[in-house]
């Protein structure tokens, strides 16, 4: 299979450099979902499209016996890119800053390769949109899949995610919670502004929130036990129109990540506390919190799978165990629905640093996308011919 793969490496860096160069965001996919939905159509292989409003769902095997689903993301993000390279996005502020170009031309991968295979059982491909974003309800794509059907008789779904700290030529696979709970909240601290030259005749809403963020951040160390896990982060602070002008109120946006139940509830709970210290100071405040993905948990036989499968293909020392991460993933969704797992693909350049998620300069070791191609191939191949252990 990795044979195969690796015959099919131009395909594979051209599909996923047409991808990069042309990003979209969120549930607008319509170029990405055109290029995907043609290339199936010219391996032959019988498609759904607008499932969950932009997805692609494309069906292999014999429709009989086994029924395994393989996910890729199609969504980037709103990230200017900052490589000076060919293949560069064409998109002002959108960039594929967290791979999902190349898990669209992986699993566009696997179509080829399984579209030659007698398979005895049902392989079913979803190409997924909306990984990073919500819709006008705020829900996600692998919900709205979900919610079309996507994973109906489905027995078991595999995912893989690049990643940008492993070496291309090497994948990591851990069985448990591998992706963070992650809910987001909203805030607003509200003041009453006025002239900067008149301080103690307002209400300063910077000053406040000041107190707010190093409440905020004081979370997990003073509020949450040491031996768990868990994150605050504030990504968004804005207040203000000029240098002065004391503004009425400071806007927040921030998330938080767990992996415990009790824990994600108190993050919530703390949240609220760290905002009320406005008024204590005559402030007040606003706050929403959204509720967000699930713990990602990759079921402990399906992690095997990409043991047993990653050792034939690429050798035990290539195959890594560590791999939990606070990073979130709506893949969480599904794998609540069917056996599963996702692994990381590494995609770094052996001689260079890390290229981490979600900036300005990632980008991956293209060598690295017939391997992830071979693996969910053989993976699904194996499953539906009853070869797994």
């Amino acid at each position: 299979m990795l044979e195969k793969a690796q015959q099919l490496q131009e395909r594979l860096s051209a599909w996923r450099r047409a991808i990069h160069q042309y990003p979209e965001i969120g549930f607008d996919l319509f170029r990405t979902a055109e290029l995907v939905s043609g290339e199936l159509r010219n391996m032959g292989i019988e498609i759904q499209t607008g499932v969950g409003k932009t997805g692609i769902v494309a069906h292999l095997g014999t429709g009989d016996g086994p029924v395994i689903a393989i996910r890729a993301d199609m969504d980037a993000l709103p990230v200017q890119e900052a490589n000076q390279v060919e293949y560069a996005s064409q998109i002002p502020g959108c960039m594929h800053a967290c791979g999902h170009d190349a898990h669209t031309a992986i699993l566009l991968g696997v179509a080829a390769l399984l579209n030659q295979e007698a398979l005895p059982g049902t392989v079913r491909l979803l190409f997924q949109p909306s990984e990073e974003a919500f819709d006008e309800e705020g829900v996600s794509g692998a919900p709205r899949m979900i919610e079309d059907g996507a994973l109906d008789g489905v027995d078991a779904i595999i995912a893989l995610h690049v990643d940008g700290t492993v070496d291309a030529g090497k994948i990591a696979i851990e069985a448990g919670p591998i992706g963070a709970a992650v809910d987001t909240f909203q805030g607003s601290i509200i003041g009453q502004g006025g002239h900067g030259a008149y301080p103690h005749e307002v209400v300063d809403p910077i000053w406040l929130t000041s107190h707010v963020l190093s409440s905020l951040y004081a979370i997990p160390s003073r509020q949450v036990s040491p031996l768990e896990s868990c994150v605050v982060s504030v990504g968004v602070v804005r207040g203000g129109t000029a240098e002065n002008v004391i503004p009425d109120e400071v806007y927040l946006e921030g998330t938080l990540r767990s992996y415990d139940t009790k824990v994600r509830e108190a993050l919530i709970r703390e949240v609220e506390r760290a905002l009320k210290i406005t008024q204590t100071f005559g402030g007040d405040y606003r706050l929403k919190i959204e509720r967000g993905y699930p713990v990602l948990v990759n079921d402990p036989e399906a992690a095997g799978w990409f043991y047993q499968a990653g050792s034939d293909l690429l050798s035990p020392e290539n195959v890594a165990r560590k791999q939990k991460s606070m990073g979130a993933e709506d893949f969480g969704y599904m794998t609540q629905l069917a056996k599963g797992a996702m692994m990381k693909l590494g995609v770094k350049y052996p001689k260079e640093g890390a290229r981490y998620l979600h900036t300005s300069t990632f980008d991956i070791d293209e060598s690295a996308l017939p391997i992830g191609a071979a693996m969910l191939a053989e993976v699904a191949r194996r499953y539906v011919c009853g070869e797994l252990n």
